[in-house]
């Protein structure tokens, strides 16, 4: 069938709110066409805070019921918990109406199927195929419109029942990126040992304009300066959607995705897995250490449910990015930060590990990662000349990489950089910049 889609990009449909494809009238028909796909007669829809959420529920709610399907409402949750609700309702799928870690003017819609996993490239394109020929079946059948905001409890006391109470340790911070978080932390919180400790909630006041700003994953300095300045022992930062987690350590230094993939493939190796899948922008220092202990790394493309479908063929057990998206296929099927959150928790209990010690012990190669604003469609960025100029450079790093795409949920090319001396990285990153400037 291949793979170019038109609409949906590496995490579902995604652009500014009220405009071009995140329209009421797009989403009434993008629902619309779900359900002529999916068959489903039951249907899990969940949000993040931005102002233009609820607009553009109504819409895709209105199109999933004129195709006879009933919908649930769970109003504000993480994606994961959209995933969480669909398996324990035994829905036919679900919906998420968020733009993850976009800023607040910007909206998308991305589609789980009936286990809670977000659809393949294939069933994208088949969802695209039925949008452009808008059609509809004129069924005298209308669906249902419940709300269900119980079940953003029923996830967040879901989550907490993984976390061992031994391993709630005092003063741990939570960053809710004034995002979808924001109502499930709380939950969590009180139903485990942290509503005896010292647990700060920040971020969490959300007014649909917030989401993302000067806090979460996309500026750690929130968190880490808060870490550090009230004397805590460390922080866990959500995105807007919460499919995503960074720590800070006491010390106020970020542990990023590669490093919570390094502790979570040491601990879980213990109960059998002893392989780890990751991306392409995974640091080569995740390899070594990974095979150090016993453990096979394989790489796949960028975006979480590349990573579920590689552990799926491999057999491995865990899989994450860099960007903090981490899936551990015992506890969850699509990257969930409240999850890991509470499994990195419970692995640096079992494993005895010094949280302030990660960061130096890890010891990364030096990495840059340079963005590109694109000013033309990536589908037209000639990626095969890029290629050539890449391999050209190439050659002068046989111990490190390069790696260059093009931004599935951004208008960006993005030039990563690897090598065991920063030098190479600045002076390759600067070179490679100004080289490939003319193909955006």
């Amino acid at each position: 069938m291949g793979n170019e889609r038109k609409f949906f990009g590496t995490d579902g449909v995604r652009d500014l709110a009220n405009s071009g494809n995140m329209t009421p009238e797009f989403a009434l028909k993008l629902g619309r066409s779900f359900i002529r796909f999916n068959h489903g007669r039951k249907i899990v829809i969940g949000s993040d805070t931005r102002l233009s959420g609820r607009m553009l529920e109504g819409a895709l709610y209105s199109g999933i019921s004129s195709e006879g399907a009933d919908v649930f409402l769970a109003g504000v949750i993480p994606t994961p918990g959209v995933s969480y609700a669909v398996k324990a309702l035994g829905a036919d799928g679900g919906a998420v109406i968020s733009a993850s870690h976009n800023p607040a003017e910007y909206n998308g819609i991305k589609f789980l199927g009936s286990d809670g996993c977000k659809l393949s490239d294939n069933e994208e394109l088949a969802i695209e195929a039925i949008l452009s020929r808008d059609e509809r079946s004129n069924t005298p059948n209308i669906g249902r419109i419940h709300d269900a905001p119980e079940l953003v409890e029923d996830y967040a006391r879901h989550i907490a029942s993984l976390l061992n109470p031994d391993a709630a340790i005092d003063g741990i911070a939570f960053d809710c990126a004034n995002g979808a978080s924001a109502k499930s932390v709380p939950v969590l919180v009180e139903a485990t040992r942290f509503s005896r400790l010292n647990t700060p909630i920040i971020s969490r006041e959300y007014d649909g304009l917030n989401i993302n700003r000067d806090c979460g994953v996309m500026h750690m300095a929130n968190l880490t300066e808060y870490v550090k300045s009230n004397g805590l022992a460390m922080g866990f930062a959500f995105d807007g959607d919460a499919d995503r987690v960074l720590i800070s350590d006491g010390k106020g230094r970020n542990i990023d995705g590669d490093i919570i993939l390094w502790v979570l493939g040491r601990w879980l190796k213990r109960s059998g897995n002893d392989k780890v899948v990751v991306t392409v922008m995974s640091n080569m220092a995740l390899e070594a250490h990974l095979a150090n202990e016993g453990i096979k790394t394989l790489r796949c493309p960028v975006g979480d449910r590349y990573v579920l479908e590689t552990m799926r063929e491999s057999g491995a057990g865990l899989g994450g990015e860099q960007s903090g998206h981490i899936i551990a296929s015992k506890y969850t099927s699509t990257g969930d930060g409240l999850c890991t959150a509470m499994l990195f928790l419970n692995a640096i209990h079992d494993l005895g590990e010094d949280i302030s010690t990660l960061v130096d012990r890890f010891g990364r190669y030096p990495q840059r990662l340079t963005n590109l604003t694109l000013k033309r469609p990536r589908e037209t960025v000639d990626m095969t000349a890029i290629n050539v100029i890449v391999a050209e450079y190439q050659e002068r790093v046989s111990n490190g990489r390069i790696f260059i795409r093009t931004s599935g949920t951004e208008p960006l090319l993005r030039i990563l950089v690897e090598a065991p001396e920063l030098g190479t990285v600045e002076e390759l990153s600067a070179v490679l910049s100004s080289r490939l400037e003319e193909f955006c």
